[in-house]
């Protein structure tokens, strides 16, 4: 018996229950009755269906059934999987049983399909009443209008024969512990998923005869005998599926081409989830009596909640109906596990695969009561008998499916720099996540401004390494621009009108920069190097229009203009300066507007302005010179959010403290930006601008040299130190890793995406990987561990960039002898010569059984 229930017309089951009566169970039916929800609450949920279930003792309603009145309303039966196997082999039978069961309802069959509808069931403390509700996010928008026809509460009741005892299960039980999908249920709702037998057409009691309707195996039914879709009620009982298993290989013909529904930014899940599912060891696992390996009591695990879940998924993957399935309950359950996969955000596919695996693991590990092992020294002993003694200890508390198939051992060696004294250490590992070297150059432009206030600002395009540091683009930049001997550069990113940060540090990556960043580099005296740094930061008045109305507000504008700031320094040198750095933004006399013309008026809006914003002064001393003067100068914050005071001329201005930068607000006069090149100002060229330089090479590398980079001795980082005890402090140790025991399954990651404090990027390089022969014979320290051969059969993809992209999975179908693309929904045959791509992000590999592996 499955676990699997089916709503179906009751005449239809009455009369195939009719015809076998040793077969049939013979209990009868319990009666219930569905009518519009009592509760407020429960009413008002938009567009939902909502309904209530109510039990009927009601011995006049059995009565009317059984002699075919069918009650007042529509009536139906709730079965389960093995009385609908029962069912559907009655009624693919030939007509001579039917004329023999002596009732003309059956060939009144009208079914065309199997709709799987989920449902929200809440018991009503207290009553045998159940709230239902059919919600339009849980289903899609045929399986919703099917079910909206089948309970049309409002219009006409509708009773419901309960044979499968679930309904009075959840009554009796109240669900307590059992099915709680996520912190988004109701403490007492649940999620159930039913297979609906009923059309349209069947619901209106609209009859075809029987020889017109085609047989189960050529419909597009769920369920049969074989493969039936396994229900979400937490029961764990296994089915026989039509598919042979031989060795790894799964012989299933179509089975398992199913896509999965994108529920809202699930492409991630989707493309894990499918290539975990046809994993061979994996789905022979699981499509068999996989119940019995439960941990329930596992305080690590979901106590088998999640197991369960991605077990149906899975046999629901690769039963022989290709219909996409919605993987609700399995999403549910996974955010139970790992709260972060909550809601619909996009994620991480390989994050998501981590966290996966290892609640799987928990839920399916053998070991009911861990022991405890102190780690030993290797004191000298042999490597294999170390490694033997740690993959021994690791075995005894942890022990399931996942530890079988994916589960490997390297060896970790750390030397201290200072007295040389070693550690050696075995560690499991479930996957290797490889970085992508890089080799190549890279492409920079970066706008220079001087100091000089004679020479204007100039792009220079400089080539350096892609893996290289600050130190790498300030010497090329020195040698573009023609760097004097007394002079050094400062860079900084240029954000909003505002530098963001300062490269300062020589040994700052470079991959923190991407191509769309914009950097600005400043000439500054060399001598003396550690007087303090002056920035300044651009407004203007900005007029915006709203309804017919002028707003006036200040508005950023430039590029950041910096210095260093002489001793003693007075406001009226932080003018001077100001003016200095400004000379060579300003336009030619003949090429600006006539000062003379009309200095009066110009002379009475300025007032006006000033009457008006109590921001800027403008004082006419001589002829024009409040169009050099006419800026305002505040001290401000370095993300200019505030004027924290005015500077006048004589002012004294002194840093406090550790302060090595002083930023000040101009506030620039409308008068004055008409002296000035702004477009100059406000030009800052990208670090890459594509369409301006020839397109780039595809960068590629073999997967052997990412493995190398992976296995490569490197210096541990300051905040990994290593205290070794026979120096009695931290030590920057240098760390050297190798493969020892290969897993069966070899989840290889490339580590494409790069976090950091300040940048999140995406590496397009193309990784060759092989996919018939991966031969790691000479990256694994230890020899004797069996085949060390791999074969690929998947691929998760990730198209895009990190603020959004697209997750698919190419796959290798044992059966079809070809490989498949899962675009979420979609299954399409590929070529095998397109699956090796710059997307490609997690691979799977399956040992070639040459030999038989060290267990």
């Amino acid at each position: 018996m499955d676990g699997t229930v089916y709503l179906v017309p009751y005449r239809w089951w009455r009369a195939a229950r009719a015809s076998d009566r040793e077969s049939a169970d013979g209990a009868e039916g319990t009666p219930y009755a569905a009518a519009p929800a009592a509760s407020s609450s429960a009413a008002s949920v938009g567009s939902d269906l909502v309904f209530d279930l109510q039990r009927r003792d009601d011995g006049e309603l059995n009565r009317g059934v059984a002699e075919g009145e069918g009650g007042s309303g529509r009536c139906y039966a709730l079965i389960r999987g093995d009385m609908w196997s029962l069912a559907i082999r009655w009624h693919n039978e030939p007509s001579s049983k039917m004329e023999n069961s002596g009732t003309s309802s059956l060939s009144e069959d009208a079914a065309d399909d199997v709709y799987p509808v989920m449902l929200r069931i809440s018991a009503v403390q207290g009553t045998n009443v159940l709230t239902v509700k059919i919600c339009t996010k849980d289903n899609n928008n045929e399986n919703y209008n099917t079910a909206c026809k089948l309970f049309p509460v409002d219009s006409e009741v509708v009773y419901i024969w309960d044979f499968s005892g679930q309904i009075n299960f959840i009554i009796m039980n109240g669900w307590n512990g059992m099915l709680q999908d996520g912190r988004h249920q109701l403490e007492n709702e649940i999620l159930l998923e039913i297979q609906i037998y009923a059309s349209s057409g069947s619901v209106a009691h609209n009859h075809e005869s029987k020889k017109d309707r085609p047989t189960v195996q050529n419909s597009k039914m769920i369920g049969s005998s074989h493969g039936v879709l396994f229900m979400s009620n937490g029961s764990l009982e296994s089915m026989d599926f039509d598919v042979q298993l031989s060795g790894s290989s799964i012989r299933s013909n179509s089975t398992g081409l199913t896509g999965l529904d994108n529920l809202g930014n699930t492409c991630f899940m989707n493309s894990a989830i499918q290539c975990l599912a046809h994993t061979p060891k994996l789905v022979r696992y699981f499509l068999g009596d996989y119940s019995k390996e439960i941990n329930h009591h596992n305080p690590l695990g979901l106590h088998g909640e999640l197991a369960s879940a991605f077990g149906q998924l899975l046999r629901k993957l690769w039963a022989p109906e290709n219909t996409p399935i919605a993987p609700h309950v399995f999403k549910a359950k996974l955010a139970s596990f790992a709260p972060q996969f909550y809601g619909f955000s996009q994620h991480d596919c390989q994050e998501l695969l981590a966290f996966l695996l290892d609640g799987l693991h928990e839920d399916l590990n053998r070991i009911k009561n861990k022991p405890y092992f102190e780690i030993k020294d290797a004191s000298g002993r042999p490597d294999e008998e170390v490694a033997d003694e740690y993959w021994s200890n690791h075995f005894a508390r942890n022990d399931s499916i996942i530890v079988d198939l994916c589960h490997g051992q390297y060896r970790s060696t750390l030397v201290c720099p200072v007295c040389n004294k070693s550690s050696v250490t075995f560690d499991p590992f479930m996957y290797l996540s490889l970085p992508l070297p890089s080799t190549t150059v890279r492409t920079m432009t970066v706008t220079v401004f001087s100091t000089d206030g004679l020479s204007r600002p100039s792009s220079y395009t400089v080539n350096v390494p892609k893996s290289g540091n600050c130190k790498d683009l300030v010497q090329a930049l020195s040698i573009a621009c023609s760097l004097k001997h007394d002079e050094s550069l400062l860079v900084a990113e240029v954000f909003c009108n505002q530098v963001i940060r300062f490269l300062e540090d020589p040994s700052d990556s470079l991959s923190l920069i991407r191509d769309g960043d914009q950097l600005a580099a400043y000439r500054l005296s060399k001598d003396p190097e550690d007087l303090p740094l002056i920035v300044f930061m651009h407004q203007s008045m900005d007029e915006q229009y709203f309804n017919s109305s002028t707003d006036k507000r200040w508005k950023s504008f430039g590029v950041p203009l910096i210095a260093r700031l002489p001793n003693a320094s007075t406001g009226s040198t932080i003018v001077d300066l100001f003016l200095k750095l400004l000379n060579p933004f300003l336009i030619p006399k003949e090429s600006s507007f006539d000062i003379e013309q009309d200095s009066s008026n110009s002379i009475n809006e300025i007032a006006k302005i000033d009457e008006d914003s109590h921001l800027l002064d403008f004082e006419r001393t001589e002829e024009g010179k409040y169009f050099h003067d006419g800026f305002q100068f505040y001290l401000t914050d370095e993300n200019c959010q505030a004027m924290l005071s005015k500077i006048e001329m004589d002012d004294s201005i002194s840093l406090t403290g550790y302060q090595r930068k002083l930023y000040v607000l101009v506030c620039w006069h409308e008068k004055t930006m008409g002296q000035y090149d702004i477009d100059l100002l406000n030009t800052l060229t990208e670090v890459y601008k594509f369409g301006l330089f020839a397109k780039r090479p595809q960068e590629s590398v073999s997967l052997y040299s990412c493995l190398e980079a992976f296995l490569k001795e490197e210096p541990l980082g300051p905040e990994d130190m290593w205290y070794c005890p026979s120096c009695k402090k931290h030590q920057q140790a240098c760390k050297k890793l190798d493969l020892w025991r290969l897993p069966e399954v070899l989840i290889i990651h490339l580590k494409r995406f790069s976090y950091s404090r300040f940048i999140n990027n995406k590496l397009e390089m193309f990784v060759d990987f092989p996919i018939c022969d991966l031969d790691l014979s000479s990256y694994i320290a230890c020899k004797s561990r069996g085949s060390s051969v791999y074969r690929l059969y998947a691929v998760s993809n990730h198209y895009g960039n990190m603020g959004g992209g697209h997750y698919t999975a190419y796959i290798y179908h044992e059966g079809e002898r070809c490989w498949y693309d899962f675009d979420d929904q979609h299954v399409l045959p590929i070529s095998e010569d397109i699956i090796k791509s710059s997307a490609a992000y997690v691979l799977f590999y399956q040992r070639v059984q040459t030999s038989s592996s060290d267990a």
